[in-house]
């Protein structure tokens, strides 16, 4: 190793901790802040990325990259060119930039938690305005091509443009709204059975059972609840769940398959790369792609539920006379709703698509922060058939905007997409999934994931790590073909 490699090795890893001790924060002002240390954790965090932002953006950072280069292999090239463009881009934002936003985003976060509560969308508009503004200054100090919102879905998803997910939700819309008509012409699905006061403890111990069983380390991880469900973590050894508990039993458990998809990907990093450029997932697309994948695929399956039905009415005995069958069919309702995270495999995509175009009106200025329910209400009208009753189920009910995530929603779409598309490589490897998940055997589901995509963390580009996992880029194919074969068998149509 020569020498400029090791001195900024030793530089990275002082980055990372500084990243790793503000992400605890962050975590910590989801899970356990009280409401008053908002202020307080706004300055720690604003104070926090700034010496991060400028140690990483630093000519002598900078300078070790490029002599670290000549004569770099195997995975010390593969970090240098990880860290290039990570630098490429933090260069591009002033620290003061930086600093504001971080600092925003703690604010903004207590702010959004108040007005959801409150209904109030107003109260949290001025720091909404300010937040897109940051986005557009981040979006022109990055640069574009075409749109300004290639910029930011870049960071998220390397190489994917707005004209890549128009694209998609152009493949997506025309079929799936058929589907879903054609479901609704069946008499509707009665699934009262799946709402009432349900233990909170209960929740939480089958909960952790279930994300335990299919896979996720708990010597390695922890499950808490917050009012948005996330995973967030420091180290493949150190990985944290959420979840939530609502008076509809299914949020809570899908919500942490959903989050354990997350985190089986985050702790399959290799440990030789835990702490380093090369460690966690490679995009936000493919890191979706697991949770969805494991949530729906996996978890919404017949088969899931012949194995866990049992285990679920011993905590529950209030659902001990429905048989698999019956319960498949109720948590696999598909009926327009207003809450994305809670939304059928069929209409969730619309939810993306509403958010994706209110961004993009936005960050071209076609549409102003004032006017945002209302629009949200259109849309939702004009995709779903149904309008939002006020605005906490409504524009005010995601926490990504006042965390700043601007660019987000469509690598949500793209992991749907990409689930079934992994999905169906797998099955040609491993053959009967349906047998492996009835008798509760995870482990070659997970083995597969885990050699073809966890452990090659950020080592290979994201279009790159698809094609050689499915043999093809990205498309809407198999998630079609999915979708199709699953709800007319399940409603026969």
């Amino acid at each position: 190793m020569s020498v400029a490699l090791e001195e900024l090795r030793s530089r990275l890893a002082d980055y990372n901790a500084l990243r790793a001790a503000a992400s605890m924060m962050e975590w910590d002002q989801q899970t356990y802040m009280p409401p008053g240390g908002a202020e307080a954790r706004s300055e720690h965090l604003g104070r926090l990325s700034k010496i991060a932002h400028e140690l990483f953006t630093s000519d002598e950072t900078l300078r070790l990259i490029e002599e670290s280069k000549p004569g770099a292999l195997g995975d010390d090239a593969d970090m240098l060119r990880v860290v290039s463009r990570d630098a490429y881009l933090a260069t591009k934002l002033p620290t003061e930039l930086v600093e504001e936003k971080s600092r925003l985003a703690a604010v903004a976060h207590e702010e959004w938690v108040r007005a959801r509560a409150e209904n109030d969308f107003k109260s949290f508009a001025p720091t909404l305005e300010r937040m897109f503004d940051i986005a557009r200054q981040e979006a022109e100090l990055l640069g574009y091509k075409e749109e300004i919102y290639d910029a930011l879905l870049d960071l998220y998803e390397e190489g994917a443009t707005a004209a890549d997910a128009r694209a998609m939700f152009d493949a997506l819309k025309g079929p799936q709204v058929e589907l879903v008509q054609a479901i609704a012409e069946k008499p509707p699905v009665d699934d009262s059975v799946l709402y009432g006061e349900w233990s909170q403890s209960e929740q939480k111990s089958f909960t952790e059972f279930l994300v335990k069983a299919i896979g996720f380390d708990m010597n390695r991880g922890r499950q808490d609840t917050a009012p948005h469900p996330f995973c967030s973590g420091w180290s493949r050894g150190d990985i944290r769940l959420t979840t939530r508990y609502k008076s509809y039993l299914p949020s809570a458990i899908f919500g942490s398959l959903h989050e354990a998809g997350h985190g089986m990907y985050e702790q399959g990093t290799p440990e030789k790369w835990d702490l380093t450029p090369l460690a966690g997932g490679v995009s936000l697309g493919i890191h979706e792609s697991q949770s969805r994948t494991w949530e729906n695929i996996v978890g919404r399956s017949l088969a899931f539920w012949e194995h866990f039905l049992p285990q679920l009415q011993s905590h529950f005995g209030e659902l001990s006379g429905l048989d698999a069958r019956t319960f498949y069919k109720l948590i696999n309702k598909v009926e327009p709703s207003f809450i994305r995270v809670e939304a059928d495999e069929l209409t969730y995509n619309l939810h993306v698509m509403t958010r994706f175009e209110i961004e993009s009106a936005i960050l071209n200025r076609k549409l102003e922060i004032k006017d945002l329910p209302e629009a949200w209400n259109a849309k939702y009208q004009a995709y779903l058939g149904i309008t939002p009753p006020n605005d906490s189920e409504g524009c005010l009910q995601d926490v990504h905007w006042s965390q700043g995530s601007i660019g987000y929603f469509p690598t949500y779409s793209m992991g749907n997409c990409l689930s079934y598309q992994i999905w169906a490589a797998l099955e040609k490897d491993l053959g009967a999934t349906d047998d492996l998940v009835r008798a509760g055997q995870f482990e070659p589901i997970l083995g597969w994931l885990q050699e073809k995509i966890y452990t090659k963390a950020r080592q290979i580009k994201p279009k790159e790590l698809i094609l050689q996992v499915t043999g093809k880029p990205m498309g809407a194919e198999a998630y079609l073909h999915g979708l199709d074969t699953k709800y007319r068998n399940l409603y026969e149509l």
